[in-house]
């Protein structure tokens, strides 16, 4: 069983059912719920992953941080303690540089089941982090 499980979360229905997957299936884990703001081409943040105020950024900031109170509410309900981070960067990308630092055991993350088109020009966060985590990464449909 995983010590440290993270899971990313963005406020919508597949990353709120990794949670409740991570909470039901691994109860006595550390549960880290993680919230990437994603930043544009040329900010800094997307580069180092900064989890500091960027002027003019209040509502994403809001945004992140209503999407974390969630996230700590849900585990409360179900009698689980629900760390939370935030960063800034690409999503992919630094959810995988968080597993990197070696803290967590296990990615829980949501899929949106993209398929055909869509997924090949948009891309795919969980099929990126299942390519590129050094830690074992379960997606939930």
């Amino acid at each position: 069983m995983p010590g440290h499980v993270l899971v990313p979360v963005d406020g919508s229905t597949r990353s709120d059912d990794a949670l409740e997957y991570a909470i039901d299936v691994f109860p006595d884990a550390e549960i880290t719920a993680l919230h990437v703001i994603s930043a544009g081409q040329g900010d800094i943040g997307a580069l180092s992953g900064m989890t500091g105020n960027v002027p003019g950024d209040e509502a994403a900031l809001e945004h992140s941080e209503e999407i974390l109170e969630a996230a700590r509410e849900r585990g409360e309900e179900r009698g689980v303690e629900i760390d939370t981070e935030r960063g800034r960067g690409r999503p992919d990308q630094l959810i995988v540089k968080r597993a990197e630092d070696g803290e967590y055991d296990l990615i829980v993350i949501g899929s949106h089941g993209r398929d055909g088109v869509a997924r090949i020009l948009l891309g795919s966060v969980a099929e990126n982090v299942t390519r590129r985590s050094p830690v074992p990464v379960t997606v939930v449909r």
